[in-house]
């Protein structure tokens, strides 16, 4: 613990990395949008609106609004008749993608009888057909 306020002091950490890291992405529904953008491609509101568990358009509005603040994702807005407008990860966002898939390994190792029927843990590989991006 000594080493721990040591190293704090000597780096000048003004904040706890994880609790920030929290604060941007530990939302309600943050995470959810960002593994549709991940893994499903989505870009859309309506898209995010019918995939994303329990979301109210409200939320899911002031959801990508914080989003877009905090620089995880990006707003472009088509001039075509209806607007179109699409959101896409930023490189920060794209970073998430590690986070998410170490989240998974966790919750199927050690949750395994709330995630499969079977109440067996499985490996990403096994799930995902790929090892997670973390291990390249």
């Amino acid at each position: 613990m000594e080493e721990l306020k040591a190293n704090l002091e000597h780096f000048g950490i003004k904040n706890c990395p994880i609790n920030t890291t929290f604060e941007i992405i530990g939302k309600k529904f943050t995470l959810n949008i960002l593994r549709n953008m991940i893994y499903m491609n989505h870009s859309r509101f309506n898209q995010f609106l019918g995939n994303v568990e329990g979301i109210s358009p409200k939320t899911l509005s002031r959801r990508l609004d914080e989003m877009e603040k905090d620089k995880l994702i990006k707003r472009s807005v088509f001039n075509e008749t209806p607007v179109r407008i699409e959101y896409t990860l930023t490189e920060k966002g794209k970073f998430v993608q590690s986070i998410l898939e170490q989240m998974a390994v966790f919750s199927m190792k050690y949750e395994a009888k709330t995630i499969f029927r079977d109440c067996k843990p499985h490996t990403f590989k096994q799930v995902f057909g790929k090892n997670p991006s973390y291990n390249k």
